[in-house]
């Protein structure tokens, strides 16, 4: 295995953070300074700045009710990060983003690969939400965010919505822009003051408490494999 990959499946840091660690001279496999591009084997000691790190022989897959306030980031200095909510034994890492203003499933593993299964935006995965504005709902509204609204230099996908009650619509995406629903509303002149995320894929959120987590059943594991054709490897 490649060392940023390595390191990468850590938890330490992504690829590219790894890449640069290793330039810095902070990464030594066996006592030696590594190289960009070199390779690990299986039983190598691995070291960041001293630190030994390990990828864990089980891949974990975790579903999280985030609750308002907690940011996607694995950085431990930033106050209410996600990985410090979980606290889980091994180092995990979000799949995808939430924004601190909003809440709802958010998936985390220690399984690097599956990560860019899920993120690639060619694949289309369906994500659902449930979005609260701050004036009634026309039907001009619902009409023009299932047909796409112009954000961030480009027109968002035609996507699924439904008005659930006069201030609440239902939304499922699949793409993952920057903040795009709240983008969206507000370009149509709409404030967001609730935003929920209900399901991922095959996953749902279903009635887990707000801030706890849970493993995904092997049953979900097993859909949610089969429809990205995917894999596990085990280090």
């Amino acid at each position: 295995m490649r060392i940023n990959k390595f390191i990468s499946e850590a938890g330490k840091s992504s690829r590219r953070g790894a890449d640069k660690l290793i330039k810095e001279g902070q990464v030594t496999v066996n006592g030696k300074k590594a190289k960009i591009g070199s390779n690990v084997e299986p039983g190598d000691d691995v070291r960041v700045a001293g630190e030994q790190i390990f990828i864990a022989r089980n891949n974990v897959y975790i579903a999280l009710n985030k609750p308002v306030g907690i940011t996607s980031t694995t950085e431990k200095g930033v106050k209410g990060n996600i990985v410090d909510l979980v606290n889980h034994p091994f180092r995990v890492f979000h799949i995808g983003r939430l924004d601190k203003d909003s809440e709802g499933l958010i998936l985390l593993t220690n399984d690097g690969d599956i990560v860019n299964e899920i993120l690639r935006s060619e694949n289309k995965h369906e994500k659902r939400y449930v979005v609260s504005v701050d004036r009634p709902i026309s039907p001009e509204f619902l009409q023009n965010m299932s047909e796409g609204v112009e954000i961030l230099d480009t027109t968002t996908l035609p996507c699924k919505v439904t008005q659930l009650s006069k201030y609440e619509f239902e939304i499922i995406l699949t793409q993952g822009l920057n903040r795009q629903i709240r983008r969206m509303c507000e370009a149509l002149g709409y404030n967001v003051y609730r935003l929920q995320r209900l399901q991922i894929m095959n996953i749902h959120l279903g009635n887990l408490p707000v801030g706890q987590w849970r493993y995904l059943s092997k049953k979900e594991k097993k859909q949610l494999f089969r429809e990205l054709n995917y894999t596990p490897k085990e280090w």
